[in-house]
């Protein structure tokens, strides 16, 4: 039976190779920090008043913090300075409960409004990403390894989520609230004011001058994950081909290294996160024991200039007890800078691929049913790749009939592959035309793809087949896997077609897997069959399976294109067309 090949080295990178080094994308493409900004507000979009709303909560709830002051100074003033009993105070203490309870509830509706917003933000944007690298094609992310790409759709779209959820509502609190308070102090001591207006500067100024060099490490940091995860996955892939040769022991110690270096980097972010917060809270608490000195010695008497001489206990307590929430609405502006530095880095990750040029989604169409097979043309097609620099088709003609069973060959790198993937949607054409029966290919409802090496996901052998028509009946996909050749093996599995397989086809052999490949087609019943060597790495006898498999499951009269170099599928086909250089060299009907 044939085994999937495994890869150690992906894309031409060597095994003793470790993750580039930091930078502030995972390809050094650099994204402009404000062009990764306007990105992020842009993905707000109709959660703009949802986020509005967050911000009029935590307002408020700031806000109140002036009348639950005024009534704590009341309650102390009038039980201290004039000696009446708590118990005739009722009125006061049940105002400031309800003051209380109201800045509870709204916290309570600030954190829920932000986080629901935040998480419709991100789910939009995941979707957005799903459809983009749908759009993308396997072909166009053959550079990006896909642990990377993993990594930038979890890790780096979850940390945009506190960006929307903290930082853009507490930009609106961190400035309305301590303008509520200097004016509130202001009715009190104009000079108490005037100290925490010199006093408020400084913290925004040191936030600023600390949060540029937090938020350079944390966007290195977040590319440095993203290659992390890409590079542990290729290794995982390749962990077969590590152990017979030898080699899991040199691939241990260069993940431990990245892994090394990734647990330094993050340090670097703590470091300065911890290093800010030791500012602001250095210059608030100085700020708030000059306010309380001034207040200290007017009351007692040792300052005999005005304003000092004007200063009650209920307006000393009212000033003072404002005092520490004048400055909280900045230090948790400068706790939540950080979600923003994560959430820049995050976003100069994602753009790099989100920028790169995609197919438009094909308008709707009528789904084609199951019949004759279509026209292939290829008129004048050239493509070329990395730039421009290599060519892949050069001037390549070729019509293939309905119903006709051609047979691509030739020498690897002729350009074989890239024909099955201009048909796919996988590429485009950069000059001529690729036509299905006289209009534009749409892949979706008239190709059915069989790859050299099928991806089998961790389901059913059931769910797997039903990949091409999701809402394919159970009779459906017993038709197709019985055509395809799987009940042949499936029946001896514990649950028949209802048996769970592992990741990448575990517990199928190779031949086994295609069969499923080609039920997976077979259900689809599209009128054109597109085959990347789908006999590769197997022997002779599951080769005779799957080319009768396939015989059995092709729908009669359907378009047949399989890309090979094996005798057996060339003595099935009608025609055997050589392609060399990305040019048709020769072209021989079946003499069967």
């Amino acid at each position: 039976m044939g085994v999937p090949r495994q890869g150690a080295r992906r894309r031409g990178v060597p095994l003793s190779r470790p993750p580039a080094p930091p930078g502030p994308t995972a390809r050094g493409t650099e994204i402009p920090t404000a062009e990764a900004r306007q990105w992020l507000d842009a993905q707000i979009g109709q959660e703009r008043w949802s986020l509005r709303l967050t911000a009029t909560a935590g307002l408020i709830a700031g806000l109140l913090v002036i009348p639950q002051a005024g009534l704590i100074a009341f309650i102390l003033d009038r039980a201290i300075g004039d000696g009446i009993a708590p118990a005739a105070l009722g009125g006061a203490f049940a105002g400031l409960a309800a003051v209380m309870i109201a800045r509870a509830l709204l916290g309570w509706v600030r954190e829920t409004l932000g986080q629901a917003a935040a998480l419709r933000i991100q789910g939009r944007l995941r979707d957005h990403c799903y459809d983009h690298l749908a759009r993308l094609g396997p072909v166009r992310l053959a550079d990006r390894p896909a642990g990377e790409l993993a990594a930038a759709v979890v890790e780096q779209i979850e940390a945009v989520g506190a960006y929307y959820a903290r930082y853009r509502p507490q930009r609106l609190i961190a400035v309305l609230v301590p303008v509520g308070i200097l004016l509130a102090t202001l009715t009190q001591d104009w000079l108490a004011a005037l100290i925490l207006l010199f006093a408020a500067p400084l913290i925004p100024l040191f936030m600023m001058l600390i949060g540029f060099g937090a938020e350079q490490i944390s966007q290195a940091q977040q590319a440095t994950l993203a290659r992390l995860g890409g590079h542990f996955l290729d290794r995982l892939q390749g962990l077969t081909t590590l152990r017979l040769h030898n080699a899991e022991h040199r691939v241990v110690a260069e993940v431990r290294r990245a892994a090394d270096g990734y647990r330094v980097g993050t340090m670097k972010v703590l470091r300065v996160a911890f290093l800010s917060a030791a500012v602001l809270e250095f210059f608030s608490a100085v700020a708030i024991a000059l306010l309380a000195i001034y207040i200290g010695f007017g009351l007692l008497g040792f300052l005999t200039w005005r304003p000092a001489t004007d200063l009650t206990l209920f307006s000393g307590l009212f000033i003072l007890l404002m005092a520490p929430d004048f400055f909280q609405p900045i230090r948790q502006l400068a706790q939540h800078y950080h979600d923003r530095a994560g959430a820049l880095g995050a976003a100069q990750v994602l753009l790099p691929w989100l920028h790169r040029p995609a197919p438009p989604l094909n308008p709707s169409r009528p789904s084609r049913p199951a019949g004759p097979g279509v026209r292939v043309r290829f008129d004048h097609v050239g493509v070329r790749f990395d730039g421009g620099t290599r060519i892949a088709l050069d001037d390549l003609s070729l019509v293939i009939e309905p119903g006709e069973r051609l047979v691509l060959v030739g020498p690897s790198g002729a350009g074989k592959s890239t024909i099955l993937h201009l048909l796919a949607g996988f590429v485009e054409p950069d000059r001529g035309a690729v036509s299905i029966d006289g209009t534009a290919p749409d892949p979706a409802r008239q190709v059915a793809w069989v790859g050299q090496r099928p991806y089998l996901f961790p389901a059913t052998l059931a769910d797997n087949i039903r990949l091409a028509a999701l809402a394919a009946p159970p009779e459906a996909v017993a038709a197709a896997a019985k055509a395809a050749g799987v009940m042949g093996f499936a029946t001896s599995l514990p649950h028949g077609l209802d048996t769970p397989i592992g990741e990448r086809g575990f517990g199928l052999s190779g031949g086994e897997a295609q069969r499923v490949a080609l039920a997976r087609a077979a259900l689809k019943q599209a009128p054109l069959w597109l085959l990347d060597e789908p006999t590769a790495g197997l022997d002779a006898e599951t080769e005779a399976e799957v080319i009768a498999a396939l015989m059995q499951a092709a729908p009669t009269g359907a378009t047949i294109l399989i890309a090979s170099h094996h005798p057996p599928l060339r003595a099935w086909a009608d025609r055997v067309v050589e392609v060399r250089d990305g040019r048709v060299v020769a072209d021989r009907r079946s003499t069967r």
